[in-house]
């Protein structure tokens, strides 16, 4: 499971010109399934996005988490960001997990960062065409990967 995590101070995803989910200061995560993810690997990333310490204190130094701050989190699904380049130009998305496959692990993933973070997530809709708005603070983009942890 793969995540793309961006430090905002604002983000909003929008379907067929109607707003799906909003945030103000918090967390933009986009998010991969690949075949073989699993609950632990959803236990994994959102103990670790939980406890990231990316906000920054009164000293300008970054040392709060998502938690101290009471920040927002918007989950987006991205199967994109399994795509494989090595061959040609046109990227392939064999490894990203099928929609029967992936859906339930979106909603445990949406599921469990909320309990994690004691907060309602705002999300997109997977499969759907979506523009995604975001104001990238710092700017702080993070990735992070369940099969590759350190």
């Amino acid at each position: 499971m793969r995540a793309v995590l961006q430090l905002v101070s604002e983000a909003s995803v929008t379907i067929s010109n109607r707003v799906s989910g909003k945030i103000k200061k918090g967390y933009l995560i986009l998010l991969g399934i690949e075949d073989g993810d699993s609950q632990q690997d959803i236990d994994w990333l959102c103990a670790k996005i939980s406890k990231m310490r990316l906000f920054t204190d009164e000293n300008d130094k970054m040392n709060l988490s998502i938690r101290d701050v009471n920040g927002e989190i918007l989950v987006v699904s991205q199967f994109t960001l399994h795509a494989s380049i090595k061959k040609g130009n046109r990227p392939s998305f064999i490894k990203a997990a099928k929609p029967e496959i992936a859906i339930p692990l979106y909603k445990q993933f949406i599921g469990s960062i909320a309990k994690e973070i004691n907060l309602p997530i705002q999300t997109g809709e997977f499969g759907a065409k979506m523009d995604v708005a975001l104001i990238n603070n710092g700017p702080v983009t993070i990735i992070i990967d369940s099969k590759n942890p350190y």
